[in-house]
């Protein structure tokens, strides 16, 4: 999960050297802010106050984000929710996180997986549950004419956008489903539930 991280990292060590008195962790959560707000998204409750763990010996391990895959639906979506429920999040606000998928892209030499799921990557908006409905989601096969021999993912009818097992997992169980067409259908109300469960989620272990 999150594979790649340490390049977005890495752009911003001149801001660190920059702004010295700002955290780690103060730095990359608001990048990610402003990385929505400046893309369309909606504005982000935020404050600063993260501390930094001089070694990182009272940091949680890696590898306790949710995975894309777990090799079935029933399973794909328990580990989502075992994921999201251990932090305090509900369906409505795992799914409406699971949004900020419309940003960006996958690169086959991080994830393995190769795709954007917005035809525009640097917009934040709705699309994505747009596109997991109105869209015709198919098992990727080939890959510029060879065949694919990545992870298991999804490609729409001309194979230029893509999804994750765990976003297909979202139409596929009934209860994620639900809130995936309340966000197709109203942007407005995505956005506001995106703003609540991100800032939420920026705010787990403040002091």
């Amino acid at each position: 999960a999150n594979a790649g991280l340490d390049i977005a990292m890495a752009h911003l060590d001149p801001l660190r050297e920059k702004h010295n008195n700002l955290s780690y962790g103060d730095l990359y959560t608001y990048a990610g802010v402003v990385a929505v707000e400046y893309a369309g998204g909606p504005k982000i409750p935020y404050r600063f106050g993260r501390v930094d763990d001089e070694d990182g010996s009272n940091s949680p391990p890696d590898g306790r984000l949710p995975d894309a895959d777990k090799g079935s639906v029933k399973k794909t979506s328990a580990h989502m929710r075992d994921v999201f429920y251990r932090m305090g999040f509900d369906d409505r606000e795992m799914v409406a996180l699971i949004g900020a998928h419309t940003l960006g892209r996958c690169h086959i030499d991080r994830s393995g997986y190769w795709g954007p799921w917005n035809k525009a990557e640097n917009k934040f908006n709705n699309a994505l549950y747009k596109f997991l409905l109105d869209k015709e989601w198919t098992v990727k096969k080939k890959h510029e004419g060879k065949k694919w021999k990545g992870p298991l993912q999804y490609e729409n009818e001309t194979g230029e956008l893509m999804m994750l097992p765990s976003c297909m997992a979202m139409i596929q169980d009934e209860k994620m489903k639900e809130y995936v067409e309340m966000y197709a259908a109203d942007q407005e109300l995505f956005y506001r539930d995106f703003s609540a469960a991100f800032g939420k989620l920026l705010d787990l272990g403040m002091p």
